[in-house]
């Protein structure tokens, strides 16, 4: 028996094809565009045939006579028994008018190509979207029925269908699949559609919220869901039992889920909060249109809803959808499968396939380049005090990865040492010597860099100069405050505005600030560090928020402490748990790639929030730290003071451990 199919390299059409196959004699012509061999080998090893039984032409349904050569046309006459009609646009985010050419005219072309070479019968594989958004119950033996047709997909499908109602000169059986997903067992599939929306929400709840933990979801309609496998045995059967020309059948789930239920299924599945409490989105439908309409035109909250959206992942008007209203009686399909034990199985017993499936293959976030390489090869990167510390650990991992690397700091002879270093491990470092605590020489440098490079794609501002004194200790020491804000808050913003210019020109760059978990847990004995951070990193908010529109991001790293040269004159540090370098490195590495607004460690939020909600009991928290950590020896001025590290009492031991990182 012969068949001729559009749409077979299709998701669909690839399962039926070999499906057919099965048959006994069966040979299958399939219309393609690209018959090169590239093109059709995977096809032919899935299907485990050669072209003797299954035989490409070339042609497109676009096109009268579905642009077949006059010979391949004849050599169908009279011979093909089954005409399956797949190919279509099956996308709500397509072009409209790619729809009408595809949908509409391509059917058209279908049907009168059927007819000219006498086809037995024509079975046109349509959608539920025929029916539109009608209000209630839509059967099988319905179609002029069919109401709020508005959405294009909904409307060429619903033409395409009466095409082949209204012009069909060959028997036909039209089908109407549900929503298709992917295949119940193997949970195949081959794009983001449907519920699979939702996945990366669902993701996200799983990632920040534990999963026995209650949280509140949406309700809506109830959506139909198929699994592939369904569809084309169900397909397949119907399509070669008798007496059933002229029919319509709906191959959806008898028993359609809420869309609430729809998603806990597959949260349950992702081992993710449920929505024990739903608000059904029908409330929505009492605001008025005016003032839906108003909200959205106020440009910041459609900027907000649009990041959102393209964050999850979800196209446009999928809210619209939300509130589905059509249920579809499919009593004639049922009839037809009677028998067959072919059956659509319940979402229950198949979600976490799908979803599995999905993680593993689909998941956008599979196809984002997560190394630095990727990031930074060719592209210049500036990190400031660099010849030493976590900057030369940032600059080693940067250069390897083939960033234009270039360090700053005061002392030639560090930065001769951190190129000999960098050349070691086969890579180049440039390094420019400058005092950024010197405007002057901030914008000296800022200037070879835009005459050099034309500018940089990255800022490391890592330069600092951290002071550990009491207060009560600083009274004669103002000028403390002065030279910490100088270099740690001046130096930084005048180096910034300095690059800044370029990266807005190019609207391309990412600034990554190292600040101090001190700002978070606002650390006794750090005064004028912490308050130099803190400047840094308000003056970085402002700056985000102003060129949030311009492809310009910025990154705080509130970094606990760190085994550097900057805290080797406080003893007590040697008792306490640090970071190395090179961990630090993997933060500034971890900010380039992922760009977050921050990076901070549990201990440094906890300290934040803290100090939001219980500020009395911080204070007395912090202070009980600061009594029990006295000044450094280097702190009060004891120059004679033995290098070794101070014992620890019992309280101060619990203390370090538990507290790890943050500046005593």
């Amino acid at each position: 028996m012969n068949y001729f199919i559009t749409g077979a390299t299709g998701f669909i059409g690839r399962r039926l094809v070999r499906r057919i196959l099965e048959r006994r004699g069966a040979v299958v012509y399939f219309l393609v565009r690209d018959a090169s061999p590239q093109k059709l080998a995977p096809l032919y090893e899935a299907w485990g045939v050669d072209q003797s039984r299954a035989i490409p032409l070339v042609g497109d349904i676009s096109q009268p006579g579905l642009g077949l050569r006059a010979a391949d046309r004849k050599r169908l006459e009279g011979k093909v028994r089954h005409l399956f009609h797949l190919a279509a646009i099956y996308d709500l985010n397509a072009d409209a008018q790619a729809q009408v050419e595809v949908n509409i005219e391509g059917t058209r072309h279908v049907v009168a190509f059927a007819g000219t070479i006498g086809a037995g019968c024509l079975h046109h594989i349509s959608s539920i979207a025929a029916a539109g958004l009608y209000e209630g119950v839509f059967r099988e033996d319905m179609f002029e029925e069919a109401e709020n047709l508005d959405h294009p997909y909904f409307a060429t499908k619903h033409e395409s269908e009466k095409i082949v109602r209204r012009e069909a000169k060959v028997p036909f059986r039209i089908y109407r699949p549900a929503l298709v997903v992917g295949d119940s067992r193997t949970g195949e599939m081959d794009k983001i559609d449907g519920p699979y929306y939702f996945f990366k929400l669902i993701q996200r709840m799983r990632q920040i919220v534990p999963a026995w933990m209650p949280t509140v979801g949406i309700e809506g309609g109830r959506i139909n869901i198929v699994p592939v496998d369904y569809v084309v045995a169900a397909l397949d059967h119907i399509a070669h039992a008798k007496g059933l020309d002229g029919r319509c059948f709906h191959l959806v789930d008898p028993e359609p889920m809420r869309v609430g239920d729809v998603l806990n299924t597959f949260a349950r599945a992702a081992h993710a909060p449920v929505m024990s409490m739903r608000i059904n989105a029908a409330l929505f439908g009492f605001i008025p249109k005016g003032v839906r309409k108003g909200l959205m035109a106020l440009t910041p909250v459609r900027r907000v809803r649009n990041a959102v959206m393209k964050d999850l992942g979800l196209p446009e008007d999928i809210l619209q959808f939300i509130n589905y209203p059509t249920r579809f009686d499919c009593r004639e399909a049922l009839t037809a499968l009677r028998g067959s034990g072919i059956e659509c199985p319940r979402l229950d017993d198949y979600a976490w396939v799908l979803w599995d499936y999905w993680e593993r293959h689909l998941d956008p976030d599979l196809f984002i380049d997560r190394t630095l390489a990727g990031h930074v090869r060719g592209k210049v990167v500036l990190i400031t005090g660099g010849s030493s510390g976590i900057g030369l650990a940032a600059a080693r991992k940067l250069a390897a990865a083939g960033a234009i690397t270039v360090v700053c700091g005061r002392d030639e002879e560090k930065l001769a040492e951190a190129r000999r270093v960098v050349k070691e491990d086969g890579h180049e470092l440039v390094t420019f010597a400058v005092d950024l605590a010197s405007t002057d020489d901030c914008d000296r440098m800022t200037r070879w860099l835009i005459d050099e490079y034309g500018g940089v794609d990255v800022l490391v501002n890592n330069a600092g100069r951290s002071i550990r004194r009491g207060i009560e200790s600083s009274f004669e020491r103002f000028h403390d405050f002065e030279r910490t804000m100088q270099l740690n808050y001046f130096g930084a913003v005048r180096v910034t505005m300095g690059l800044l210019p370029k990266m807005i020109e190019r609207r391309r760059g990412h600034v990554v600030n190292i600040s101090s978990i001190g700002v978070l847990t606002n650390a006794p004995r750090f005064s004028a560090y912490v308050a130099s951070k803190a400047a840094l990193d308000a003056w970085t908010r402002c700056a985000a928020s102003e060129f949030a529109d311009v492809g310009v991001t910025f990154t705080t790293i509130n970094m606990p402490l760190v085994r550097t040269p900057m805290i080797a004159p406080t003893r007590l540090y040697q008792n306490v748990p640090t970071l190395s370098p090179e961990e630090a490195a993997d933060l500034v590495s971890q900010a380039i790639v992922y760009k977050p607004v921050r990076i901070a460690t549990r201990l440094g939020v906890a300290g934040e929030v803290l100090h939001a909600l219980l500020p009395k009991v911080m204070q007395i928290t912090m202070n009980t730290s600061f009594r029990m950590f006295p000044d450094s020896q280097a702190a009060r001025g004891d120059k004679d003071a033995p290098g070794k590290a101070p014992p620890l009492n019992a309280d101060q031991a619990a203390l370090q451990q538990l507290m790890r990182g943050i500046h005593f």
